[in-house]
């Protein structure tokens, strides 16, 4: 990777949606993140700390580990879809993203909060309430948000693996670019050599 010794980190936080699930890693949307941002010459180490099948609660419970070993400046956490789809109490599952969002900033970094979508058989409350939770933490805690990761992807067959549940390669692109629009208001453009955006 083309990055230098004094390349900020920017630490993902996620699940399988994150973790290239079913694909080769280096066709996953991080990996493809990075490659933009090398090629654009922004001085940041994407480091994927995602897990297939983590919860909220499992990476809270990992989160100051990851934070004490990066010293990320950045953190984009995109998880929630294993609590949904576990059907895990939203109380929970908001508690558990608020402490992370406070452990990142504590530990000096800006966050992104990244949604996720659950599949409309879950019934209209729950999603509703699910959904719902990014929106108010984004708000309480007046931060970045991009409200789905995965928004108009999970619907087309075309840019889904057979499980209905992850995106295929095809997606990763379109994956990159929503986070990438999102993140780019994060970070300090000051310090990339960076041409056009």
């Amino acid at each position: 990777m083309p990055t230098t010794v004094s390349a900020q980190i920017i630490l993902i936080v996620g699940d399988s949606l994150s973790a290239a699930y079913g694909i080769p890693v280096e066709q996953g949307w991080v990996s493809l993140l990075q490659q933009r941002l090398d090629a654009r010459g922004y001085p940041y180490r994407l480091v994927n700390a995602s897990i297939s099948g983590d919860t909220t609660a499992n990476a809270r419970a990992r989160l100051p580990a990851a934070l004490a070993e990066h010293a990320p400046a950045v953190v984009v956490l995109a998880l929630g879809g294993n609590d949904g789809l576990r059907g895990l109490p939203l109380a929970g599952m908001k508690t558990n993203l608020a402490a992370m969002i406070e452990d990142a900033r504590a530990a000096g970094a800006r966050v992104l909060l990244v949604g996720v979508q659950l599949p409309p058989n879950y019934g209209p409350r729950y999603t509703q309430g699910f959904e719902a939770i990014y929106r108010e933490l984004a708000d309480d805690c007046d931060l970045s948000l991009l409200p789905s990761l995965v928004d108009g992807i999970g619907t087309d067959r075309a840019l889904m693996q057979a499980d209905g549940l992850h995106p295929n390669v095809d997606a990763q692109p379109l994956i990159r670019d929503r986070i990438w629009t999102a993140l780019l208001q994060l970070l300090d453009v000051t310090a990339a050599n960076a041409g056009p955006r």
